[in-house]
């Protein structure tokens, strides 16, 4: 979006009182992102009551017809079917009109500005998705599965590392559906690892229902494909993944999680569970909290069941209290978090490259600068981080490259590195 408004002459603020118009990206996902939505709206508008508002995103494509209806303190409201049409949008809003709706674009989308840390980029791979999770709104918004072309990934990925990304996170809402005339995943990132330079590739988002064959061995050819496998079970009970439509049971899942582990001991893996979800039982429960002890995931999230509408879950009967919900999402959070520190113990004492993010304000007159940072077990945005120290004097970090550095002590989730002699 913001390239396409780029290209048609707008330029970014950094303070909202500059500015024409003020963008908010929603989420439509889960109840709690809706009402965050609408609150940044609330807030914009009371914070800029003379400014032009557009809700964009998510949730502005999934109810754009009633968020018009019903939220004036948006002056229009753009979906996230046809980002080429941004632009467009932008100048009905500033122009007094409201933004009509777009039909959903077969294309990908461009070269774009980079919003996050330096040294790290966000490739988009596909968009939609055909599971049909049955708790789950992401088709009702996303659409079905669309998946670019291999060539143009990689031209994506190349002109990136030529703007000095060191990190390349493959995203879309299910990257073991990646499917293209050239092929699927496995041969997309062989072709990525054509490319030359040294860089790190993070896969984010393998459903594990159909986990590709093969791509533990492309992996292991080439080392900047990062171990980090990011893999949603959502839960252990089989009667429960049938009613999620999804497969698997317990034991399917940990022979997956093995097989991961036997390529890659060092292999990093984070999860979700989803708690309360209707007809789940104590049972089921108990069936979950076993499988988290056994599976020993490095990192775990957890969400509380969301009522979405449209959803076949929507209808479900035999939804639990929120109050019981809550409590099981806390305890799967709290267990973890001993399971999380033990797994990230392995690495004190270990030598591995830091990614450099940002330096981070000791608060002391006289203490050691400090920097953050991340490991390749660190994803962006979620996981924990790297403190990085500098003994020697003159020792200024650049944020957005990759140093070598010894892992000292960890602390909490955190751990602390020593950065060594660079390359």
């Amino acid at each position: 979006m913001m390239a396409r408004l780029d290209e048609a002459g707008w330029a970014a603020c950094e303070d909202a009182e500059d500015a024409d118009l003020i963008i908010v990206n929603s989420c439509g996902f889960i109840e709690e992102a809706k009402r965050e939505s609408i609150n940044a709206v609330l807030l914009w508008r009371k914070r800029c009551p003379e400014k032009k508002i557009l809700l964009a995103g998510c949730l502005a494509e999934r109810y754009g017809r009633e968020l018009a209806e019903s939220l004036p303190e948006a002056d229009g409201v753009f979906g996230n079917a046809c980002l080429d049409h941004a632009a467009r949008a932008a100048a009905s809003v500033c122009g007094g009109t409201r933004p009509g709706e777009e039909p959903r674009p077969e294309g990908a989308p461009g070269r774009r500005p980079l919003l996050g840390f330096p040294g790290q980029a966000y490739v988009k791979i596909s968009e939609g998705c055909d599971n049909r999770c049955s708790f789950c709104a992401i088709p009702l918004i996303r659409g079905k599965l669309r998946c670019r072309e291999i060539p143009d990934i990689v031209e994506e990925c190349a002109a990136l590392l030529t703007r000095g990304v060191k990190e390349l996170c493959l995203v879309g809402q299910d990257l073991a559906a990646y499917v293209s005339t050239g092929g699927g995943l496995c041969k997309l990132l062989s072709a990525i690892g054509r490319l030359p330079g040294r860089f790190w590739v993070r896969l984010l988002y393998l459903h594990p229902d159909h986990f590709p064959s093969g791509l533990l061995e492309v992996m292991k050819d080439d080392e900047r494909f990062l171990p980090y496998f990011d893999i949603p079970f959502q839960h252990a009970s089989a009667p429960l993944l049938k009613a999620m439509n999804r497969q698997g049971n317990a034991g399917g899942h940990l022979r997956l999680l093995d097989k991961i582990r036997d390529a890659f001991p060092d292999a990093v893996i984070r999860s979700t569970f989803l708690a309360g979800f209707p007809g789940e039982t104590g049972e089921d429960f108990r069936a979950l909290l076993d499988f988290q002890d056994r599976a020993r995931f490095d990192w775990l999230g957890v969400f509380a069941f969301s009522r979405e509408e449209g959803t076949p879950a929507y209808s479900m009967k035999g939804r639990a209290e929120k109050k019981i919900v809550k409590e099981r999402k806390a305890l799967i959070e709290e267990r973890q978090i001993p399971i999380t520190e033990e797994r990230m113990n392995r690495f004190v004492g270990r030598g591995l490259e830091v990614l450099v993010e940002e330096a981070l304000e000791p608060g002391v007159a006289d203490a050691e600068p400090l920097w953050l940072g991340r490991l390749f077990c660190h994803a962006p945005g979620v996981d924990g981080a790297a403190v990085i120290r500098r003994e020697a004097a003159g020792g200024l970090m650049i944020p957005g490259e990759l140093v070598p550095c010894g892992v000292t002590r960890r602390s909490g989730f955190d751990l602390e590195v020593t950065v060594c002699q660079r390359r």
